[in-house]
Formats: structure tokens, sequence, C-alpha cells
């Protein structure tokens, strides 16, 4: 199909059960591309194509942007893996 495909993704990835090696993920993608991402381990947005430089360079600038973003490793991703894991632990 013609057209163009974009798209926003918010991860968190972990292995350990205390979630001690939790991370944030924010990655931006075109076409199926990641053109930047934001890692919370690194604390701040990488860019991995030309204009997702551009959009890294100009992210990082934002202090306050970058504090949110590393915050949402405790409110958004150990929350609900919490909350997700209890309920499937509750179910074993």
């Amino acid at each position: 199909a013609d057209g163009y495909y974009e798209n926003l993704m918010h991860e968190c990835v972990y292995s350990t059960s205390d979630y001690s090696d939790m991370v944030y993920l924010n990655s931006y993608s075109f076409n199926k591309v990641v053109d930047v991402q934001f890692n919370s381990t690194v604390g701040k947005y990488v860019g991995y194509t030309e204009e997702g430089v551009k959009y890294a360079e100009n992210w990082n600038k934002d202090q306050a942007l970058l504090q949110q973003l590393k915050a949402e490793v405790d409110r958004f991703c150990r929350h609900n893996a919490q909350v997700l894991d209890s309920s499937v632990r509750d179910k074993a």
C-alpha cells in the first residue's frame, strides 16, 4: 500500500523479579526504521538516522523533559510491572 507509517512505542524492559534492571524506552519510528530513542539508562535521546539525530539534539536540550522521561521507570514501568506480575503470580 502507498503511504507512510509512523509509530511511537513505549517499552519497559527487565529480566529480574526485583525490577532492578528495568529500562524505559521511548522510540519514534518512520516506515519501520527507528529514528530516535530515549533510553532511561542512557538518560537522553539517541538519534539513529539523520533526521533522528536532529530530533535528539533538540529534545536533549530540555532538561525538564529528560527528567520526566527518566521518572517513567518508576511511574509507568515498575508500577505496571508490579500490577501485572502479581496478577499472573496470583493465578499460578
